[in-house]
């Protein structure tokens, strides 16, 4: 039996020293627990007993959260911790003839890539071996960042909370699902990130890490391509911040036999035309129809690379570059659309509405910004954007919080842009006309004219590999 006390874990932790993994393992257990005895007491069910050693307080969580906060985590901690995380409930188990991949983005603005990546991918898993699946577990929108979940349910009918039994049967016949994260998988970052939120240590770069590597390799990956952020509208304040989770996840990913790839893809501005919820899905459809918008260039080539990686993990493609032209002529061919419209019929959605997805956007209110003088669109703070869109009502203040199905904004324009006076800059769209005041002041005090053209960055800053796994 364990001689190991929660509180004896954390005091070693605040005084600096590397825990081991048994010490971690044991912390995440009573970490569990303390879940299962909440929700036990939530249902007015009796707790189970618990032993001295097992019992955890939430204030002694929030403490063990501040300790590696201020600490930090040695690369083996960190090791361990993901893996306890990882395993602390139900996990996806891959058949051995399939080649699972997944792809996760640290959150921007209209960033809506999954939609696209998950039936491409797809698709190219339908010919030739290996099969490829694609099991993505995604989540919700939270402060600026959208989330993939919320833009799914705009779907009539379209179930994201699918048991893993469920999951594995869409998973064979689509080769792809998108679904949220279940109670039972990695119930301990849903206890940790929780608390984390309410800590003042949600920026952690371990923390970030073990959050998103143990859900992403819950879902037993061969292969996992991060997308991770930087510029005004990214969710680490610097480069040389992304840029250091990016690493600490590429090996982590690879340490536990995933092969991984970071991509550190600029958030300047709005991804694509849409950002919000259905216009996301709508803009995507039209994508996988054959429309392709000017304004949504970006994404799309955003989608192809990061798609690329993947099917050159897969073993579809000699080259990530290969692999990005073969994205391309499947989004092209009609393939992905063909799989999207299979995915979402497997996950109950009416794909009905994709006859004509334009029609089904039924915003009450809509301002247009438009330039006060001529200039090019010269900048802008992608946050204050992402915060504009939340308060048309397509974000959420808090978990759980309800998020409208057409509030959002178009782009009518991209950075270096010349615009004439007049010009539209953003459109504003929001199912309560009161919601739109603040979010059209808060665009117009960030949009940036100026008279010198201006060059934005390239939308790939670097990619980080690491040693692959053997």
């Amino acid at each position: 039996m364990s001689t190991f006390h929660p509180l004896d874990i954390i005091i070693r932790k605040r005084d600096g020293h590397e825990l081991t993994q048994a010490e971690i393992e044991h912390l995440i257990h009573a970490v569990v627990l303390y879940g299962e005895a909440r929700l036990a007491e939530s249902n007015g069910e009796p707790a189970a007993p618990l032993l001295a050693t097992d019992k955890i307080t939430g204030e002694q969580i929030a403490s063990f959260l501040m300790a590696v906060f201020q600490r930090k985590l040695a690369p083996a901690e960190l090791a361990h911790l993901t893996t306890a995380m990882r395993f602390s409930g139900e996990t996806f188990t891959a058949p051995a003839d399939t080649f699972t991949v997944d792809k996760h983005s640290t959150g921007g603005v209209g960033d809506k890539t999954s939609l696209l990546i998950a039936p491409v991918v797809a698709a190219a898993g339908l010919e030739n071996a290996p099969s490829i699946s694609v099991p993505m577990i995604s989540g919700r929108s939270l402060g600026h960042t959208g989330g993939t979940l919320d833009k799914l349910e705009t779907i009539p009918g379209f179930d994201t909370q699918l048991p893993l039994a469920r999951m594995t049967e869409v998973l064979k016949q689509a080769h792809a699902a998108l679904v949220g994260q279940t109670p039972r998988l990695v119930p301990a970052d849903r206890i940790l990130y929780a608390m984390r939120d309410h800590t003042g240590t949600v920026e952690s770069p371990f923390l970030i890490c073990a959050s998103i590597m143990s859900k992403k390799l819950a879902e037993d990956l061969r292969g996992l391509v991060l997308d991770v952020k930087v510029g005004s509208g990214a969710f680490m304040p610097t480069y040389e911040d992304s840029k250091f989770l990016a690493e600490l996840m590429v090996s982590t990913g690879n340490l536990a036999g995933t092969r991984t790839a970071a991509l550190l893809s600029t958030m300047d501005e709005p991804l694509g035309r849409f950002s919000g919820n259905w216009v996301e899905v709508w803009e995507c459809v039209d994508i996988l129809k054959g429309a392709r918008h000017p304004m949504s260039a970006d994404l799309i080539e955003l989608s192809n690379i990061l798609s690329g990686w993947m099917l050159f993990f897969a073993g579809k493609s000699a080259t990530p570059e290969t692999g990005a032209r073969i994205a391309d002529e499947i989004l092209r061919s009609g393939a992905a659309y063909t799989s999207w419209l299979q995915l979402i019929d497997l996950q109950g959605g009416d794909t009905r509405v994709f006859d004509n997805p334009a029609a089904f956007h039924r915003p009450t209110a809509t301002r247009v910004l438009t330039a006060p003088h001529a200039g090019y669109l010269a900048g802008m703070d992608c946050k204050e954007v992402g915060w504009a869109v939340q308060r048309l009502g397509a974000g959420r203040a808090r978990p759980g919080d309800p998020v409208s199905a057409h509030a959002g904004i178009e782009s009518h324009a991209k950075l270096g842009t010349w615009l004439k006076a007049g010009d539209p800059i953003f459109t504003l769209f929001a199912e309560d006309a009161a919601l739109v005041d603040e979010p059209f002041r808060m665009l117009q005090a960030t949009v940036r004219l100026s008279t010198e053209p201006v060059s934005p960055q390239p939308l790939i800053r670097e990619v980080i590999t690491g040693s692959a796994p053997h």
